[in-house]
C-alpha cells in the first residue's frame, strides 16, 4: 500500500506481480478500484456556458449518454488545470470525472468559475458525488464479465454500448439482491476494451465481490497503481502531474483533438487565443516550441525527469513518464523536446543514471489500442 492523492492505494495484490498483472489484464480482465477519482454532477441551464468556458469541448452537441475527453483549462494561458471526462446525461446534465490528486484545486477552480459565471446563464446545480464508488473493469474479457450480471434494464446488453457511451443499468448481485442503478461507461485507461462502473458507495464492495465471484479468478483479478500506470503508458496516456500540468496545454500535449471543430471556428472557451492561435500552421504565425513524444530506449529504462539529448547532446527536452513495457519487452517513455525533434524515427539520446542511452522517436500509442467501437467492433483507435 502506497498513499496516493489522501487514500492507501494497493500497487498490487499477493496473487500477481505488477508484471503479471499488467500481461492479466491485456489477456484476460483486471478490476481497478479508481474510487479515489473524483465524480461531479453538473446540473440546469448553466451547465453548458460553464463546460464551454472551461473546457474547449462542446457539450451541448453530446447526445444523451455520450461522453468525451477533455481538458479543463486556465483562463489566459490555457494551461491543463486537470484532464476530464464528460457525459452527457441529458440536454442540462452532466456526469463529469477528474483527477483525485487535483480534487482541491479543481474544486477552488470550478467554485471561482461558477461564481464568476453568475446567474445571467440560468441555474446551475453542482454535486460531488462523494457517496459514490467508481471501479474500472478492463481487458478483453470484460463485456463478458459484466453481462452475466446485468439484470437490466430489458436485455440490459452491454455489446450495444459502444466506446465513449454510457448507461444507467442493475446489476444481480452474489446476495440475490438487485443493486441500485449504476452508472456503465465503456472505456478506461488500459487501452483496452472495458468499463468504468460508478457506483452508490453502499454497495461498492457487494459489486466488487459480484463480479469476481461470477466471473471467477481464472479470469478477472484485481489489480493496483503499478500495472493501471504501465497499461495507460503503453497506450499512450497521459498522467496529470507528469505528463501535463498547469503550464502546459493541450497542443503541446499532443492533444489537439480536445479542441471539438466549433469550438477552433467560435473560441469563447479559457486560453482560446493561446490555443487557437498554436493550432495555426507555423507560417500562419502559429506552432509551439516544444511537443510530447513517445520514446522506445536501450538499455535500462528513464524515469521522470530524465534529460533527453539531441544530436550535439544538447539538452533538448525532459523525460515525464516512463518504463519496461511488459507487453513490447522493450523501455518506453514519453516526454517533451523542442519542436523539431519530435519527428516519428529522430535519433536521440536520454541520460539515464549518467549514462547516455540511445532513444528513437515513435508513434503513440506504443501497444494499438482495442476499444469496442460502433461499427468495427474492437479496433484500434
Amino acid at each position: 500500500m502506497v498513499p496516493f492523492a489522501g487514500y492507501e492505494m494497493p500497487v498490487s495484490y499477493d496473487d500477481l506481480t505488477v508484471g503479471e498483472s499488467h500481461k492479466w489484464t491485456r489477456e484476460k480482465a483486471s478490476l481497478f478500484d479508481v474510487g479515489h477519482m473524483v465524480q461531479h454532477k453538473l446540473s440546469g441551464p448553466a451547465a453548458v456556458a460553464l463546460l464551454e468556458l472551461i473546457t474547449p469541448a462542446s457539450p451541448a452537441s453530446l447526445k444523451p449518454y455520450h461522453s468525451t475527453l477533455s481538458c479543463i483549462l486556465h483562463p489566459e494561458t490555457g494551461g491543463i488545470v486537470d484532464d476530464t471526462v464528460i457525459a452527457a446525461l441529458g440536454p442540462e446534465s452532466f456526469y463529469v470525472v477528474t483527477n483525485a490528486a487535483c480534487r482541491d484545486k479543481d474544486i477552488a477552480y470550478i467554485s471561482d468559475q461558477i461564481s464568476k459565471l453568475g446567474s445571467i446563464n440560468g441555474k446551475l446545480d453542482w454535486d460531488v458525488l462523494n457517496d459514490q464508488g467508481l471501479m474500472a473493469l478492463q481487458g478483453p474479457l470484460s463485456a463478458e464479465i459484466l453481462q452475466k450480471v446485468v439484470a437490466g434494464p430489458g436485455t440490459g446488453n452491454v455489446m450495444d454500448l459502444y466506446f465513449g457511451q454510457c448507461r444507467e443499468l442493475t446489476l444481480k448481485l452474489s446476495s440475490g439482491s438487485v443493486s441500485p442503478p449504476v452508472l456503465v461507461s465503456r472505456g478506461g485507461y488500459t487501452g483496452e476494451d472495458g468499463f468504468e462502473i460508478s457506483v452508490p458507495a453502499e454497495v461498492t464492495v457487494e459489486v466488487a465481490e459480484t463480479l469476481l465471484q461470477s466471473a471467477g479468478s481464472e479470469k478477472l483479478r484485481l489489480a493496483g497503481l503499478g500495472a493501471r500506470d504501465s497499461l495507460r503508458l503503453e497506450a499512450g496516456m497521459c498522467l496529470y502531474g507528469h505528463d501535463l500540468d498547469d503550464k502546459t496545454t493541450p497542443v503541446e500535449a499532443g492533444l489537439s483533438w480536445v479542441v471539438s471543430k466549433d469550438r477552433r471556428e467560435k473560441g469563447g472557451f479559457h486560453g482560446s487565443q493561446v490555443i487557437l492561435k498554436q493550432l495555426k500552421r507555423k507560417e500562419d504565425g502559429g506552432g509551439v516550441s516544444r511537443r510530447r513524444i513517445g520514446l522506445v530506449i536501450e538499455g535500462a529504462p528513464a524515469r521522470e525527469g530524465a534529460e533527453i539529448l539531441g544530436p550535439n547532446d544538447q539538452v533538448v527536452g525532459k523525460i515525464t513518464s516512463g518504463c519496461p513495457s511488459p507487453t513490447l519487452g522493450k523501455n518506453v517513455a514519453m516526454g517533451y523536446v523542442a519542436s523539431g525533434f519530435n519527428k516519428t524515427g529522430t535519433s536521440l539520446g536520454v541520460r539515464v543514471r549518467g549514462k547516455l542511452r540511445k532513444a528513437e522517436v515513435v508513434k503513440m500509442p506504443f501497444v494499438p489500442t482495442r476499444y469496442w467501437k460502433e461499427g468495427s467492433g474492437t479496433a484500434p483507435m
